[in-house]
This record gives structure tokens, C-alpha cells and sequence, in this order.
């Protein structure tokens, strides 16, 4: 049994709102457009994780039924996540067990967030050329920040997850552009598999904007080449 937090939701500019609708659209490969009121967008992970992508569509090819786990994992545990913050009852008994615990192991850290501006809506950046849709905007002990929720199978080290930190500063970016409000904290929660308690990698998007630039231009490049 857990106890359940009553989170304040502050409601969103009507223009954001409309954006949830974003049409995606995902190619063959995994990687993803969205059709924005300015023109096509490639998501921000397929854009910092492109790099990655042949490594991954390898593992993929090899390990069909971890694969088809881990997804399922990461979005049930999404799910669930969103239902919390919305206020909603959560049925631990119902989950499968691994998702259940990853829950459980995320909750302490769900339960500092409060006043939630945003919950999976939709994104872009006409100046980045870039869109998404970001896990979570609300106040994180306090401090306005973008939240990315994130299951692991083992511990993460801070080298594995660049492409994390650029992701988030993206979502900084363009919550920015879309609304005029700064953002100037970000926090990356994973529950992981192996381990008791959850890992919070903070960051400040300012000192993130370079390498994020760079991983565009070179994403543009790789395109070019196709």
C-alpha cells in the first residue's frame, strides 16, 4: 500500500494545449518526425541518439524478447507515473511485479514535484528544428524544472547518459520558446533494476546548449550523406 499525494496542477497557455495533438510520425528505422504548425521535425532522441541508433537496432535484432520487455517496461512504468501525477489510483496489485517496484522505488522522488504545468505534451523549437514531447514540467523541490522519468535494467553511470542531459535541455528550450518562461533546472529520475533506490541527475540546461548544438549539426550532416 502506498500513500497518495494530491498534486496541484496550474493550467497551460490554451496555445500549448493545442500542440499536444502534434502529429508523429515513425519511420521504419524507430526514428521519429512531428508535424509542427512551422514544418517537419525530427524528435529530439532521434537527434542526440542517432549516433546510437545502428548499436541499438543491432541488440534489438538479437535479443527480440528483452527487447520487446524493456519497452514494455518503459511504457507501463510511464504510464503509471502519469496516472500518479494526474491525481489518479494507482493498483500495485494489478502491475506486473518488476513495474510495480520500479514505482515504488520512484515514488519518494514523484512525491517532491508539485504544481504541474505539463504531463506528455507535445513540443517544438523553431530555432532548434526540433520537437518532442516532454515527460513532465512541474516544480521539483521547489524549482521549476523539466522532468524525464527513465526505467533501467542496471545503474547508470553519468558517461552513459549524455544523450539524457541534451534531451532535457531540449525540453528547456522549447518550453521557453513556446511560453516566454525560463527554465533553469532539469532532473533525470531512473528506477532501476538493480538497485534499492533511485538516481536524480540534476542539471542546468545553460551548460548543455553547446553539446546539443553540436549533436544537431552533426545529425544535419549525417542526413546530408543518406
Amino acid at each position: 500500500m502506498y500513500m497518495q499525494k494530491i498534486f496541484n496542477h496550474i493550467e497551460l497557455p490554451e496555445h500549448i494545449e493545442s500542440l499536444a495533438e502534434m502529429k508523429a510520425n515513425t519511420r521504419g528505422d524507430g526514428t521519429r518526425t512531428y508535424s509542427t504548425p512551422v514544418g517537419n521535425f525530427p524528435s529530439v532522441t532521434t537527434v542526440v541518439g542517432w549516433e546510437k541508433q545502428k548499436f541499438f537496432a543491432e541488440w534489438r535484432r538479437k535479443n527480440p524478447q528483452e527487447s520487446k520487455r524493456v519497452l514494455r517496461r518503459g511504457n507501463n512504468l510511464h504510464n503509471i507515473i502519469e496516472d500518479y501525477l494526474n491525481n489518479e489510483d494507482v493498483d500495485l496489485m494489478s502491475l506486473d511485479p518488476n513495474v510495480a517496484d520500479l514505482f515504488v522505488q520512484i515514488k519518494p522522488e514523484l512525491d517532491k514535484i508539485d504544481n504541474v504545468r505539463a504531463l506528455e505534451v507535445a513540443l517544438f523549437s523553431r530555432t532548434l528544428e526540433l520537437a518532442g514531447r516532454v515527460d513532465c514540467i512541474a516544480e521539483y523541490n521547489g524549482t521549476l524544472s523539466v522532468i524525464d522519468f527513465k526505467g533501467s535494467t542496471r545503474t547508470k553511470r553519468s558517461k552513459d547518459i549524455e544523450n539524457y542531459h541534451l534531451q532535457a535541455t531540449a525540453y528547456c528550450i522549447m518550453w521557453q520558446e513556446r511560453t516566454g518562461i525560463p527554465i533553469k533546472e532539469y532532473n533525470i529520475l531512473v528506477a532501476s533494476e538493480d538497485r534499492a533506490t533511485p538516481q536524480v541527475f540534476t542539471g542546468n540546461p545553460v551548460n548543455h546548449v553547446a553539446a546539443l548544438r553540436k549533436a544537431i549539426l552533426n545529425y544535419q550532416r549525417q542526413q546530408v550523406t543518406v
